[in-house]
């Protein structure tokens, strides 16, 4: 008798696992569907849109879009822009980190606040104030036209105006590794006698490199694909200073058919552009997602 009970609680708790398995495999499905159906939806087929009205008109529109002299005017710009600005995050990123890694000072949460700022502020603004201190009637304007100075409405505005929105990324991804990692092997390399700039490149970059990469890159895509800042302090003047989301945005309000077409293929660009810094950056986690891992399990302290 009290085998038998046994033996059905056994097979009730086993009917009972398997329903909760199904159930679970089922709930599984589910969520994988929806999250390949809104990736499906907001990612994947407004980029396959762009590449489609890009050959809409066929490719002798498209080519002579990608080739107007304008349009590579604004490819030479954006490429400098972001040539200019991400080696200068870079070394402000490096700085900062280093800076609030490694140090106690009074301010520090205030230059931490600081550094997020680019990303509670509406790129509109940080265009404005720049108009505002560099503009002709600006705080300096003055001063940098009687030198023939030029900010606002030239490239150095755009570069201003790009390594302010893009200027937490590097610093952001780096903090959080520094932190994991302390301050230990440092503090022994200057035990043994060895130089800031030795310390630096011989034991801190190496232990950082592939968080500095990662930055570097989402650096580059911001800087490349500004639009609301550069957009103030340009002046919108083709062939001189509008960068490719500026230019693409010009072409597109041009109405007609063609044009319209010509702006998506200067847009089909621009995604290019994107989609190679992503393929560098899946590379990138792909050729060394380990090596990063494996950095930040020794960072962590023991129990």
């Amino acid at each position: 008798m009290e085998r038998g009970v046994l033996m059905a609680a056994v097979a009730a708790y086993a009917a009972n696992t398997a329903r909760r398995s199904r159930s679970g495999r089922w709930r599984h499905a589910l969520l994988i569907a929806l999250a390949l159906l809104c990736v499906g939806v907001l990612l994947v087929l407004p980029l396959l849109a762009v590449f489609a009205e890009a050959f809409a008109k066929g490719w002798a529109v498209f080519a002579a879009a990608v080739t107007d002299p304008d349009a590579l005017a604004a490819v030479r710009l954006t490429l400098t822009v972001a040539a200019i600005a991400v080696p200068a995050n870079t070394v402000f990123g490096l700085a900062a980190a280093w800076l609030l890694t490694h140090h106690q000072f009074r301010g520090k949460a205030l230059l931490g606040a600081l550094i997020d700022l680019p990303f509670s502020v509406s790129p509109v603004v940080a265009g404005l104030v720049c108009v505002l201190v560099y503009g002709v009637h600006g705080w300096f304007g003055g001063w940098l036209e009687a030198h023939g100075l030029r900010v606002i409405f030239a490239w150095p505005g755009l570069v201003l105006a790009t390594v302010f929105v893009a200027f937490p990324f590097v610093a952001r991804e780096l903090i959080p590794l520094m932190q994991a990692q302390g301050s230990d092997e440092e503090l022994a390399a200057r035990t043994l006698g060895a130089g800031g700039w030795q310390i630096f490149f011989r034991v801190t970059l190496p232990r950082i490199r592939w968080a500095l990469l990662y930055g570097v890159l989402l650096c580059t895509a911001r800087s490349m694909g500004e639009f609301g800042a550069v957009s103030v302090v340009s002046g919108h003047l083709p062939g001189l200073t509008n960068t490719l989301p500026l230019q693409v945005d010009q072409v597109y309000n041009g109405g007609s058919d063609t044009a319209i077409a010509s702006a998506f293929a200067l847009a089909s660009l621009l995604a290019c552009l994107g989609l190679v810094t992503l393929l560098a950056k899946r590379l990138m986690e792909w050729r060394h997602g380990g090596e990063l891992a494996h950095s930040l399990r020794r960072s962590e302290p023991s129990a």
